[in-house]
């Protein structure tokens, strides 16, 4: 390596330059993990460097003179380190192999300190809920149609505190339950696909390329093929196969490939990948799956692939996380499913049955065609990991299971503006509330038990916080215009009870955090940004809900990414608007009625804060850029 190429790597950003290996010529190597290791340490940069990767050796550092800069350095991250969080592989033990589990708790000697937590929080929110649904709190003294709307608000307030109960038992029971698994070293001389695919026009193609060229150092003592799904058969997508040597597959023009529903949903994720899979799946052992935007890391299938060592598992998934971590909404976009990466899909592995997550994955490929592919869905993950875990294995006899591993092993572009975060978050509650709704409670019912309550418990969470939405800002609208309210109590006992189930359910969140698998989020952070995006989200959910209700038929969006992505404009917010506006209009009518009470007044002041928010956030930024 030239000193100026060695400056470059240790000078730039945090999208490090990689060596680069292997034949642009050819989609298949076979390499020893000793000759891989050889390669990696031994190679040089060719003239024409890759597009740059997070992925990169370590190098010393060396002194060096640096030019003033006129912004800071983007933050390193170290990836190496957190591909690794669930230990470094091991040999497998002798006879039949089944994927060991450890518990989080079992191994953290602060776990005293939870339990107390844990059980506080249910008893708490136990018994706020039987004291504000005491007989002696119903509205009294009403008559006619005020009656029956004070006993109406009075069951919606029950409902939402149920909900409230049914996230705290999720979280408790996740705490209680996560578990990682033991990675153990693959089987040689697999066939395995990479696969990645893109929709031209929606995303680049240089994004595409940056995803292909890392793939190219996945080390691995077997076959690996690299393919592209491309969905537009792009002339400018064909030749960039051609250049790095990977295969190149689309469906466009076959009919048969593409249907109006079903396994070959024309413009679909799964219609695309179920194509490959009729058309090419035979010939592998296994799949190794990532989207366009997320870049693998060198050891993504060695440490996938050792868990397919146990003959039931269908497939093994991994945390998403966002490489393009400089602005807001990219930075709240992770935050937030820091509990479902870190603590809910966790809770998963005890009962073998993380959900499916397509972002990045590995497949056993006879597992999923006994399946029939993946399942026609706006979010065929969930739906699909239900059909999976509802089915047997017809070589053992035994239920088909998943694994999730905290390994960091592709990093990926979040959403960076509200637009595509709105796009991102309204198909993800989609997907799930039409599962709730209309679908797959066939597969939930033949679940074992735990499996069963895992999946109805990890899939009330969109509906739970859409109903919370709507149901109490229609209790504070129709105060503020009837004067009719629920349940009459104390409001010095109601906010000490309010709060205590508050605080401790929060308790549990933080405590969780020091599980967090993202790379990017500061140690000891609270993670606070992540729970102000979800309240923000809401009136998306809302929408969702709705949708999956009356069956309403939405297109599958594709978060924009690069610079496909969208701009943002007012007219993104219209939802949250709308509910502000009217929420001041209900506040404007109020007075005039006199129903003034400070209770009531407050939430209805808090709709309209958290309504606009996210209008006065996109503002702020915009002003700050100019």
């Amino acid at each position: 390596m030239r000193l100026d190429e060695l400056a470059q790597h240790l000078t730039g950003p945090y999208y490090e330059p990689a060596t680069r290996h292997g034949s642009a010529g050819t989609a298949t190597r076979r390499m020893s993990l000793a000759g891989a290791s050889a390669l990696r340490v031994g190679g040089g940069r060719s003239a024409a460097p890759h597009q740059d990767t997070p992925w990169s050796w370590h190098l010393p550092p060396v002194p060096q003179h640096e030019p003033p800069r006129s912004t800071p350095p983007k933050p390193r991250y170290d990836y190496d380190a957190v591909a690794r969080l669930a230990g470094e592989l091991t040999q497998p033990p002798e006879g039949d192999y089944k994927v060991a589990m450890v518990n989080l708790l079992k191994r953290d000697r602060r776990r005293w300190s939870v339990y107390p937590l844990l059980a506080a929080a249910l008893l708490f929110e136990v018994i706020f809920l039987v004291w504000l649904m005491l007989p002696s709190h119903y509205p009294a003294g009403l008559f006619g149609w005020v009656r029956y709307l004070s006993y109406f608000l009075v069951a919606s307030v029950a409902l939402i505190e149920v909900m409230r109960l049914v996230n705290v038992a999720t979280l408790a029971r996740a705490t209680a339950r996560a578990s990682d698994p033991v990675p153990v070293v693959p089987e040689p001389g697999h066939r395995v696909a990479f696969l990645t695919s893109i929709v031209p026009g929606k995303e680049p193609v240089s994004m595409a390329e940056k995803t292909l060229a890392a793939a190219k150092d996945l080390v691995y003592d077997g076959t690996v093929d690299l393919w592209l799904l491309d969905e537009g058969d792009d002339d400018e997508v064909k030749a960039m196969c051609a250049r790095l040597g990977v295969h190149h597959f689309t469906r466009r023009g076959i009919e048969r490939w593409n249907t109006e529903r079903g396994s070959f949903k024309a413009k679909t994720k799964h219609g695309n990948y179920n194509a490959w899979l009729d058309a090419h799946g035979t010939g592998y052992d296994f799949w190794v799956s990532v989207d366009t935007d997320h870049v693998p890391h060198p050891q993504m299938v060695q440490r996938l692939l050792g868990y397919f060592r146990d003959p039931d598992v269908a497939f093994v998934v991994g945390p998403q996380v966002y490489g393009n971590y400089d602005n807001f909404v990219t930075k709240a976009s992770e935050s937030q499913q820091y509990l479902f990466h870190s603590v809910l899909q966790r809770a998963g592995n005890a009962w073998r049955a993380p959900m499916f997550v397509g972002t990045n994955n590995a497949v056993r490929i006879s597992a999923l065609r006994d399946i029939g592919g993946l399942a026609d869905s706006i979010t065929e993950d969930a739906a699909t990991s239900l059909v999976w875990h509802s089915r047997r294995n017809p070589a053992t006899g035994r239920r088909y299971e998943s694994i999730y591993t905290p390994d960091v092993l592709a990093v990926g572009e979040g959403p960076s503006g509200w637009s595509d975060y709105f796009t991102q978050q309204n198909r993800w509650a989609r997907g799930t509330n039409e599962i709730v709704v209309r679908g797959s409670h066939g597969a939930l019912a033949r679940l074992p038990w735990g499996q069963r309550l895992h999946y109805r418990l990890l899939m009330s969470y969109y509906p739970s916080a859409a109903l919370s939405w709507l149901l109490g800002n229609l209790n504070v609208m129709l105060y503020l215009l009837t004067g009719a309210g629920g349940v009459r109590v104390s409001a010095s006992v109601w906010l000490m009870l309010y709060v205590n189930a508050a605080v401790l359910q929060v308790g549990i969140y933080f405590w969780n955090r020091r599980y967090n698998v993202s790379p990017h989020e500061e140690v000891g952070s609270s993670g606070a940004l992540g729970m102000l995006v979800s309240v923000l989200s809401a009136p998306m959910y809302v929408v969702a809900l709705l949708d999956a209700v009356r069956g309403r038929n939405v297109p599958f969006a594709i978060t924009p990414k690069g610079t496909a992505a969208g701009t943002d404009t007012w007219r993104v917010f219209r939802m949250n608007i709308g509910w502000g506006v009217l929420m001041l209009a209900g506040l404007g009518a109020a007075q005039l009625l006199g129903h003034t009470h400070p209770a009531m007044t407050s939430w209805a002041l808090l709709t309209v804060l958290i309504s606009f928010c996210p209008v006065a956030i996109w503002g702020l930024g915009r002003l700050r850029a100019r």
